[in-house]
């Protein structure tokens, strides 16, 4: 659900991805099709993030951390709501969120 005031959604998003290579795992900050994301109800414009002890594990190349790749570590963030198909967050509302 898109608001006509909101915030239009980008083409792309910076990502830092963990890829599996024959050389060992390979960590990148890309910048990635907005189709790239997995799918979910709602779409946040990231203002900041933060990476756990677990993820720095993965991004080190920790065998048995990641379970699949590519892998976009961390899931702590705050930001903007830009798009919620539930209804739920309006565009624009300020958002939190933690694994915990």
């Amino acid at each position: 659900m898109t608001q006509p005031d909101a915030t239009p959604l980008p083409d792309t998003y910076r990502a830092l991805r963990a890829e599996k290579t024959d050389s060992g795992v390979q960590v990148s900050l890309q910048t990635l099709p907005l189709g790239a994301l997995p799918d979910g109800d709602v779409t946040v414009q990231v203002t900041h993030s933060s990476l756990n002890y677990k993820d720095g594990l993965a991004v080190s190349g920790r065998p048995g951390v990641l379970r699949s790749y590519p892998m976009t570590p961390g899931i702590d963030l705050a930001g903007t709501v830009l798009e919620d198909r539930t209804g739920r967050w309006q565009p624009g509302q300020g958002v939190i969120l933690t694994g915990w």
